[in-house]
């Protein structure tokens, strides 16, 4: 390519003819580097390589996690790194196993120290029982990464009252109205957090329904803290999104855990307990003497044998779990532990865990009006189906245990799982 220089121009002469001249030169000077411009930019693209395509294969990433965490768990045990397979067991596996790990990491609790622990306060009163929820979880806390003793970085505050306690000493349930009353006056008039919310980011735990009643005597308490209770039914004030359903579960079990064992279990269906309801009279009534469903009207004696009851669960395929006096059973944990698959039949009952595990893929969930078709229903699960529920029973069992201290993916890392779900709509 041929390079012209531009002509050499000057100020001087006339204003017109110089004025002329300059946009002449100036005009050149802009084609000329216009020319130059896209003779190099053709030039590179005659010899230059051509680039690469680069072709994006999306990857399927299998519902399954691995649990990776080369951390220590709560109470010391070796990590585990062996794969485990969670897409039938919950609603989203790769959301809980993210947010499990991120609440870890951040989640803080503060417990209010204010109250005797010879009294109501702070200690449980036990860690047996059908209540033994209540009195893990007091202890738990304690033992966990999550408590904080500086309230400035809590996420959320416990009320560490015990109902349970006041039932052993036999407070009355009009005097415990009045004790928790007073114990939450307290902490407002004292510390600055609760006011913040109003007591959006507090929440109690109680596990015996008298002690549900006896945190209704607090408007606040209802309306705005997190309740954290044993029997978690719609229709006497339990609000899902806010409030969380503590799962009963009678502690020590009796016996090992059940399990893979499905040759073993030629019953179809067994229950045997007290009439305190009205679906449990109906279910007694309709099934009693019938040869394939072992329904008893009341509980086992033990004077028929050693463990007879338990020993029932591991020879059943299904465990029928009705309501008593409250939606919740601590039957249900049973069935779970001793791998018999439970059969809920109690309406308006949150189940524990209901938002993060699919309990229809471990558990067969009907209405209380389903109970005259109880036995047909049964029979029509396909016995491939039946295995399926049976193995994920196995899977979820981990989640309906307690521990002290607490293990990872236990039942109170899942409480806590639920109160960190919760926190994160909190609202300052």
């Amino acid at each position: 390519m041929t390079i012209v220089k531009p002509s050499q121009f000057s100020f001087s002469g006339g204003g017109s003819s110089s004025l002329c001249s300059l946009k002449g030169s100036l005009l050149t000077v802009a084609i000329l580097t216009f020319g130059s411009l896209f003779y190099l930019s053709l030039n590179s693209m005659r010899t230059s390589p051509p680039s690469p395509v680069i072709v994006v294969t999306p990857i399927h990433v299998p519902q399954t996690f691995v649990n990776e965490d080369k951390t220590d768990n709560d109470d010391g045990a070796a990590p585990t790194t062996e794969a485990e397979t969670y897409s039938d067991v919950y609603h989203s596996p790769e959301a809980f196993r993210l947010n499990y790990a991120e609440m870890e990491k951040r989640f803080k609790v503060y417990i209010y120290p204010d109250g005797d622990p010879n009294t109501f306060y702070q200690t449980p009163r036990k860690v047996t029982g059908k209540y033994a929820s209540e009195g893990y979880f007091f202890q738990n806390i304690r033992e966990s990464r999550f408590r904080t003793l500086d309230p400035e970085e809590a996420d959320l505050f416990f009320i560490p009252i015990s109902c349970h306690k006041m039932r052993g000493k036999g407070t009355s349930y009009e005097n415990m109205t009045v004790i928790v009353q007073n114990y939450v006056d307290g902490l407002i008039a004292k510390y600055p957090y609760w006011n913040r919310t109003l007591g959006a980011d507090h929440f109690f735990v109680t596990c015996h329904d008298v002690g549900v009643r006896a945190f209704e005597g607090s408007l606040l308490l209802i309306k705005n803290t997190i309740r954290v209770v044993c029997s978690p039914s719609y229709n006497v004030g339990f609000i899902p999104h806010k409030d969380v359903a503590l799962p009963q579960v009678l502690q020590p079990f009796a016996l090992p855990a059940g399990g893979n064992d499905v040759e073993n279990r030629t019953t179809l269906g067994f229950w045997a307990g007290h009439r305190n309801s009205k679906i449990r009279v109906i279910l007694a009534r309709v099934w009693e003497n019938d040869t394939e469903l072992d329904i008893s009207n009341n509980r086992i004696n033990r004077a028929t044998g050693h463990l007879v009851y338990q020993k029932r669960f591991y020879r059943t395929k299904f465990c029928i779990c009705p309501g008593g006096s409250q939606v919740n059973s601590a039957r249900i944990t049973d069935s779970i532990h001793y791998g018999c698959i439970p059969v809920i039949l109690s309406d308006y009952y949150d189940l524990p865990f209901n938002d993060i595990l699919n309990w229809r893929k471990f558990a067969v969930v009907l209405r209380e009006q389903d109970v005259y078709n109880l036995k047909q229903i049964l029979k029509n699960i396909p016995h491939s189906e039946f295995i399926s529920l049976h193995n994920n029973l196995v899977k979820v069992q981990k989640h309906f245990q307690w521990n002290s201290p607490p293990v990872k993916f236990d039942a109170f890392h899942m409480i806590m799982y639920e109160l960190w779900l919760r926190h994160h709509v909190i609202k300052y």
